[in-house]
């Protein structure tokens, strides 16, 4: 009885389990080509916005000196002593959480 039990769980789990790798077989395990051209885009205008923005008032620095986290915080910091419109932040803010 508890064999038979524990086979019939152990064939439900098998067909769920199929199911739902089914239903993600379609999805990639990485980002879209439109997201990676997306990143790429911020990415550069990043590239070009930042020294703008950040050697207006100190030297910019080196992307790799803080990890992705403490540049949430920086910018966060920045975006109101500088007045960053929010489309050149989310562009300089890729940029500096990628660039290593």
């Amino acid at each position: 009885m508890m064999k038979s039990l524990i086979a019939k769980l152990g064939l439900v789990s098998f067909v769920l389990l199929g199911v739902a790798a089914g239903a993600n077989a379609g999805s990639q395990w990485g980002p879209t080509p439109e997201q990676q051209k997306r990143h790429l885009e911020l990415f550069h205008e990043g590239q070009l916005l930042w020294p703008i923005y950040c050697n207006h008032c100190h030297n910019a620095r080196n992307p790799a000196e803080f990890a992705p986290y403490q540049w949430d915080q920086i910018i966060m910091h920045m975006r109101t002593m500088e007045n960053l419109p929010p489309k050149d932040e989310a562009a300089i803010l890729e940029y500096l959480k990628t660039a290593r």
